[in-house]
């Protein structure tokens, strides 16, 4: 279905959501949201202050408690479950509007973003399925004289702080289990796409949301909405999903009022090939792992380690498959490689090339800039690349896939493990033992065995070390936002 933007821009909210209403910026502060394929301005927001972002919270916290028994955190498992049964429905019934505006803000093709609002949605359903089911235990004590009850009971107001390069899928992801359980929200979405965020808040309240449970305060500055909401007794745990600098930040200021943290950090995804690999699996899983986002996303394959026996025909047929995207703006019919998201990002990643090209690197496609408006990069694949070059140790995040060569297996679990970073990883072989000893070996929180993207609603996201803490999706995602609650029950039969 064709989408007439400017009719779209026009319907998506530009102030602040608090307590049901859209409003003004206190200080009436705006910032603009720039199409990263054209350069051009498409929507100027309200830019949240200090004071707004403690309105939100008043919001937040009035709408856990109500009045007498009749607030969020008391709602039935029911109730829940339909609003974000609702919510998946109007999200899929506005899939093109959805795409078409992550098109715009964020720049990748279409038909990329239609993916995303598939996936994004699927946190609505999965969690709406699991609302019900979020089950607590009974037993007897071992020695008898107490029986146990465990419940779970949302943890409180929270902050969930997203990223810019999934604006859908992030704010899915984080919103559905706080609902689920029971919690009220304060969401600050990405300054570079924030409307993606304000739609969906809308689509929310379309559902039946009520007013409160979920607040949105868009912002130029981010530390306008963290520093005075993590300084508040009143918040109970902050979600965030970005650098891991910023992560480090946010950690060390909910250290102050043990808030609970969900963190998803930076990554430095390895992708091996091993000898007995397919080879058309797996440049097709490199070219998911790598290009998904135009590699703009903390699981894309970021070094890729191939055994010397097929180095050269995976890189060949690896830099063919690069060669074949064309790039352009992602609503023009055929693009599949949209624009960076900004200059400062298509900067850093000519930079990393630059380097690797000075230091013996050999480009076999790309290697440069693209031509014309926007921030657009070259799909690019570095090869004899050497240890001591940036794209060796730095995340990426663009289209550029530097190619290492290994011997040996548990050398190539050496290199992979050779990085603070621990979330996403992929190993492509066709023995099954290996598998099992990949998995063994990875230090990563996540393993695509055979596969190029492996993330999905119904399993748990997340990684360790240096990528973060906490897990989003399946099971444990909505376990984040619950507090485990001990009674003790005196047995009837003791004496």
């Amino acid at each position: 279905m064709a989408v007439n933007v400017q009719e779209l821009l026009a319907k998506v909210p530009t102030g602040l959501l608090i307590n049901g209403e859209w409003r003004e910026s206190s200080n009436g502060e705006t910032f603009d949201v720039e199409n990263p394929a054209t350069g051009e301005i498409i929507a100027t927001l309200a830019s949240a202050t200090e004071e707004d972002a403690v309105a939100a919270l008043d919001a937040a916290c009035a709408a856990e408690k109500g009045a007498g028994e009749h607030g969020w955190a008391a709602t039935s498992p029911r109730e829940r479950a339909e609003i974000l049964r609702r919510a998946f429905e109007l999200v899929t019934e506005r899939a093109d509007e959805f795409a078409t505006l992550m098109t715009l803000e964020m720049g990748k093709p279409f038909a990329e973003a239609l993916g995303e609002v598939k996936y994004g949605a699927e946190f609505l359903r999965w969690f709406a399925e699991e609302t019900p089911r979020h089950y607590g235990r009974t037993l007897n004590m071992p020695e008898g004289a107490l029986r146990m009850i465990t419940r779970h009971k949302p943890v409180g107001p929270c902050l969930l702080i997203t990223p810019w390069n999934f604006p859908l899928a992030m704010g899915t992801r984080k919103v559905a289990p706080a609902i689920a359980a029971g919690c009220t929200m304060v969401l600050k979405p990405a300054r570079l796409t924030p409307l993606t965020s304000q739609y969906f808040a809308q689509t929310l309240m379309d559902a039946g949301l009520p007013a409160g449970v979920l607040n949105v305060v868009a912002s130029k500055s981010a530390s306008a909405i963290s520093e005075p909401l993590m300084s508040d007794d009143r918040l109970r745990k902050v979600s965030f999903t970005g650098s891991t600098p910023v992560g480090q930040q946010l950690l060390a200021k909910a250290s102050e009022k043990v808030l609970r943290t969900s963190m998803e950090l930076g990554g430095n995804a390895p992708f091996i090939v091993f000898e007995d690999a397919n080879m058309e699996q797996a440049v097709a899983g490199a070219m998911a792992a790598k290009m998904r986002n135009m590699g703009e996303a903390c699981t894309a394959a970021n070094r890729f380690f191939v055994h010397e026996s097929v180095a050269e025909e995976f890189s060949t047929k690896f830099a063919a498959a690069m060669a074949d995207l064309k790039l352009g703006n992602g609503l023009d019919e055929g693009t599949t490689c949209g624009p960076l998201i900004e200059q400062k990002a298509q900067d850093s990643v000519a930079e990393l090339v630059e380097d690797a090209l000075a230091k013996g690197a050999r480009a076999l496609t790309g290697g440069a800039r693209g031509e014309g408006e926007g921030y657009f990069y070259q799909p690019t694949v570095l090869v004899d690349v050497p240890a001591d070059a940036r794209v060796a140790r730095e995340e990426i995040f663009g289209p550029v896939a530097p190619i290492f060569t290994f011997s040996d297996e548990y050398e190539a679990y050496e290199l992979a493990n050779d990085t603070e970073y621990g979330l996403a990883s992929y190993v492509f072989t066709e023995n099954i033992d290996r598998l099992y000893r990949a998995s063994d070996h990875l230090d990563f929180g996540l393993v695509g065995f055979n596969a190029g993207v492996i993330s999905n609603a119904a399993a748990p996201f997340g990684g360790i070390k240096q990528s973060g803490m906490g897990r989003e999706g399946g099971a444990e995602g909505i376990a984040e936002y619950s507090s485990v609650q001990y009674i003790g029950l005196r047995d009837p039969y003791a004496y």
